[in-house]
């Protein structure tokens, strides 16, 4: 009866929140932020990383920089698209080890934003490694009713940053340790569409988040953000959590005409295999995104019709338990198309077939 209870209680209190859209964990959804947005692929431990994939709203001119902190640690200095407070990042290690990135910490200094990432391999100890990364600030309400973005940054007790392209007030709800629920609403879709990115934001500790559950209505979406430290145990952190419909990863801000996103949701298929409901498998220019297998807990993901350099690609994990992904190396843009070879996912340090998201999106 007390567990009842408490299930019954923790549904009105639910219900009474998105009523009101508020809660302890509600965010201003649509303050005023600068729209802007930049990526890299970050090769270096000092300089100026890749040329060829590197972009952002701050036009030709300036490049992004990248100073060393301790090891495994990076700031990424992003040009004239300084904010002073919001916006959402994320990272994915590029490694051929069990490996991966966090955020741990972003923000202005002068014009410019930084975003300060660590990276680990499984067990803990930091490590120098290659990523991916994306920044990205939105503000305003999306004409399109097929198009959906929203965004929210936890910083471990409340909403920091967020934002929704449908002006709803986004929540956040803390269950069990390592466990979150957000809603999204009014980002909502009568069938199963759309792409999700989690990232870790952590300063002190090594972190992995990822989506455990997701479930969707004509009202908004719902998500589950699950956490997990170095020896795989729930573990409550900060996060970064992305939803994107029909729109590009970077934001409601001058969208790309370029980009594509897939949910790998059968790993198992050896493929080539186009994931479907057709909305969790789109692509900008109506190609048919595929993805087969390439080895034990390897998929090749390919986007056709939509490569252009610069461009960008991130990947996270789906599913009840610690598993997390990375990239195994850069991926290939050969003539209009695109070749992630490929998305890597680990249960400790052994390669599992196991489902993922990916999102590519080009500066075009």
């Amino acid at each position: 009866m007390r567990l009842l209870r408490k299930v019954v209680t923790r549904i009105l209190l639910l219900c009474a929140m998105v009523a009101a859209g508020a809660t302890a964990g509600a965010g201003a959804a649509n303050a005023a932020v600068p729209d802007v947005w930049g990526f890299a692929y970050v090769d270096v431990t000092s300089g100026v990383p890749n040329l060829a994939y590197q972009a952002g709203s701050w036009g030709a001119g300036p490049t992004v920089s990248v100073t060393p902190g301790g090891t495994g640690e990076y700031f990424v200095r992003f040009p004239k698209i300084g904010i002073p407070k919001g916006g959402i990042a994320h990272v994915t290690a590029i490694s051929q080890a069990a490996e991966w990135c966090q955020i741990e910490k972003w923000g202005q200094s002068g014009s410019d934003e930084i975003v300060a990432v660590r990276c680990y391999r499984y067990g803990g100890t930091p490590v120098k490694a290659r990523f991916s990364i994306v920044f990205a600030s939105s503000s305003g309400a999306l004409a399109s009713a097929s198009q959906a973005y929203g965004y929210v940054y936890w910083d471990g007790g409340s909403i920091a940053s967020d934002y929704n392209s449908a002006l709803g007030v986004n929540a956040v709800f803390p269950n069990t340790t390592g466990d979150w629920t957000v809603w999204l609403p009014g980002l909502g879709s009568a069938v199963q569409a759309g792409n999700i990115q989690v990232t870790a934001v952590d300063s002190g500790k090594p972190a992995r988040c990822k989506v455990g559950a997701w479930s969707w209505a004509p009202s908004g979406q719902k998500i589950q953000v699950l956490c997990h430290d170095v020896s795989d145990k729930p573990y409550d952190t900060g996060w970064t959590l992305t939803y994107q419909r029909e729109r590009a990863i970077t934001g409601a801000y001058a969208p790309p005409k370029l980009f594509a996103y897939t949910f790998d949701n059968v790993p198992a298929n050896p493929g080539p295999y186009a994931p479907a409901p057709a909305g969790i498998n789109y692509n900008s220019q109506s190609g048919i995104n595929t993805v087969r297998t390439a080895g034990p807990g390897m998929r090749l993901a390919f986007f056709p019709r939509v490569g252009v350099t610069p461009n960008n690609v991130q990947v996270t994990a789906y599913g009840p338990g610690p598993e997390f992904c990375n990239l195994l190396t850069l991926w290939t843009t050969y003539g209009s198309d695109v070749y992630v070879r490929d998305v890597v996912c680990y249960k400790g340090t052994t390669q599992v077939d196991q489902p993922s998201f990916v999102t590519y999106v080009s500066a075009y």
